[in-house]
């Protein structure tokens, strides 16, 4: 059987589902091939949508007219703000999301998408001829496009690992795709190894509750999507509780018997996500460490045990589990394990994901050395927009650091590459403070209306909120005038009262004073959402700070507008060390701005670079005028 496409995405996890959504929504008949119809949007570790940097993410995702807040929303059972007490640069929304229902609902979006077709079957090679791209199957289906995505996560020459146990196979026991890494091998990809895990999970019945720290739900915070108005009720609880000394013995008296300690586990794991058995070798000092029991959906009884994992004996695994305060009697359900799993090196691809080695070939996600769904589904997101716009003739979307932590993300796998799972943090955001939750679509929305994936309802939510947003800024020159109320407000709130007449703004500015105090007071922003007031108090509060951020990311602009041509040729230009000839050349920086960020790259010779371009610009031109004459 031979079908012919304009895109195919192999792959149906988080980025699979977003790089397909985006070719389909943008009118491009696009086939999504997946190894298992039941592995579509799995989550296959944590049943949590978001984190830490994470929930950034998502809702820039959501933003860009993606797909993965919107399911979030709608399957979350418990929605929290990480970081709450902290500044506002750092704070991410999680949502425990139900792993039943969020697979669900997104194999339905994708099933009826428009112009998407989702098939099960197994990707064995990939065959390039001229600019036509064909996915061979295992039963010998061929399928041909003009574009390309590898989305596979961490299915490729997968293997789990539990103590001396080993089998071939994807995550959850899924079927693997055991020849795709050769065909990619050939195609001149360098392939990396590397592993992750999953806790195992208990029998909800068997926990004895009362003896763990609940971990509530936030009400009225907003959620993920800026198009979902619906209340988010919190309909689970988790709950915390802790190694202890007698855990962390069991573990220290069977390192002999740990995989990723005895070199049986070759691939290189996730610095911030290791093993329990690794934290007990790495932080000795440590007596105690947290652990959070998460329900998995409100449909089964399995308790996930996120901070446990480990690929331990099962013998063993079962009295770590047991030596834990309230799972002294847990009921094992699914035994926790390492996974190990090919993935490319992603310095061979360039800022718009395409591959730099093959024109029509994009790659996204835990293909890519990165970690967790939200990294997949950004990349997702990116790479099959890229690719729609590649089928279209245009010019690739590309989110610089100042944009968006999916600009981070990007930038930073593509251009400084990966010793281990990449996991995006807020300290990786330099424009952190400017690059909140809050204001992804403020952002983004009016980017993604352009490139064609932003929808009327979308976008007429974002042109409310900022049309209401510049009304209630206008707001902030308006005087409050003085007399008692004020001068009580001021000093119920532990505050000097002024001696005149107070601007809004300048009020909002006092430690104690806030922009809902004064509308609840005034009635000042009255017409205004609460999400209004919460935005323009932040504006307000942070205003110095917010303007010199934009001053920096106007300044990292313009290097990145200084573009490199594709045909500079490093070794041929004095000036340079030999180190910057080598690292340039390999990694092929697309502007000066990437090309500052590269490891052994000085400042030094991003001075001369400009001199330099400008100068093989000009040679090139001279001789095209040469040979016109």
């Amino acid at each position: 059987m031979k079908e012919k496409y304009e895109a195919i995405v192999i792959g149906a996890g988080h980025a699979g589902c977003e790089a397909s959504l985006a070719l389909a929504r943008k009118g491009h008949k696009t086939l999504l091939l997946t190894i298992s119809l039941d592995a579509v949007a799995f989550l296959a570790c944590n049943p949590s949508i978001g984190g830490t940097a994470k929930g950034q993410l998502v809702s820039e995702i959501d933003a860009l007219g993606g797909q993965m807040g919107i399911i979030a929303d709608k399957t979350a059972i418990q929605l929290r703000m990480l970081n709450r007490g902290r500044g506002p640069a750092v704070q991410s929304l999680r949502a425990q999301a139900d792993k039943i229902k969020y697979h669900t609902e997104m194999k339905k979006v994708v099933e009826s998408c428009p112009n998407l077709f989702l098939k099960q079957a197994e990707a064995e090679e990939i065959i390039i001829d001229g600019d036509k791209k064909i996915v061979r199957t295992a039963v010998g289906d061929e399928f041909e496009a003009k574009v390309l995505v590898f989305a596979t996560g961490v299915y490729l020459n997968s293997r789990i690992i539990i103590g001396k146990y080993t089998e071939d196979v994807g995550p959850n026991g899924f079927k693997n795709a055991k020849k795709l890494s050769g065909s990619l091998t050939k195609l001149g990809y360098k392939l990396l190894r590397f592993k992750t895990g999953t806790p195992a999970r208990v029998n909800a019945r068997s926990v004895n509750f009362k003896e763990l720290e609940e971990q509530n739900g936030d009400e009225e915070i907003q959620p993920f999507s800026f198009i979902t108005k619906k209340k988010i009720k919190n309909r689970a609880k988790c709950y915390l509780t802790y190694t202890n000394t007698k855990t962390h013995e069991i573990i220290q008296s069977n390192l002999d018997k740990a995989p990723s300690l005895s070199g049986e586990i070759k691939g290189i794991g996730p610095r911030y996500c290791p093993s329990i058995e690794t934290k007990i070798v790495r932080f000795a000092d440590k007596d105690r460490h947290q652990l959070f029991l998460e329900p998995e959906s409100l449909t089964t009884a399995e308790i996930y045990i996120q901070g446990f994992s480990t690929s331990m004996p099962t013998s063993v695994q079962e009295q770590m589990i047991h030596s834990v305060k309230g799972l002294e009697k847990a009921e094992i359900m699914r035994d926790s394990y390492a996974i190990e799993y090919d993935c490319i090196d992603p310095q061979q691809l360039s800022l718009s994901l395409e591959s730099k080695l093959h024109e029509g070939l994009f790659f996204a996600g835990q293909i890519n050395g990165t970690s967790g769904y939200e990294e997949a589904a950004a990349q997702g997101l990116i790479a099959g927009l890229n690719a729609g716009l590649k089928l279209e003739k245009k010019e690739p979307l590309i989110l610089s650091r100042g944009d968006g932590y999916i600009g981070v993300l990007i930038d930073d796998i593509v251009t400084k590459g990966t010793n281990e799972p990449y996991r995006m943090m807020t300290s990786r955001a330099e424009y952190r403070l400017s690059l909140r939750q809050d204001n992804a679509d403020l952002r983004l929305t009016q980017i993604g209306r352009e490139v064609g994936l932003v929808d009327n309802k979308r976008y007429n939510v974002f042109l409310k909120k900022k049309n209401d947003l510049e009304k209630a800024i206008s707001k902030l020159n308006e005087k409050l005038k003085i007399n008692e109320k004020l001068i009580n407000f001021f000093i119920k709130n532990e505050e000097n009262p002024p001696k005149n007449s107070i601007k809004v703004k300048d009020a909002i500015k006092r430690s104690n004073i806030d922009a809902k105090k004064i509308n609840e007071e005034f009635g000042i922003f009255a017409e205004f959402s609460d999400e209004i007031i919460a935005e323009l108090n932040l504006i307000v509060k942070f205003e110095g700070y917010l303007k010199q951020q934009k001053e920096d990311i106007e300044k990292a602009k313009k290097t990145e507008q200084v573009k490199i041509p594709n045909d500079f040729d490093y070794y041929k230009q004095k000036g340079l060390k030999i180190e910057t000839m080598q690292k340039l050349s390999e990694i092929k920086p697309e502007n000066l701005g990437q090309a500052s960020r590269i490891s052994g790259v000085s400042p030094a010779d991003i001075a001369v670079l400009p001199v330099l371009i400008k100068k093989h610009e000009g040679e090139k031109n001279e001789r095209k005028n040469k040979k016109n004459v």
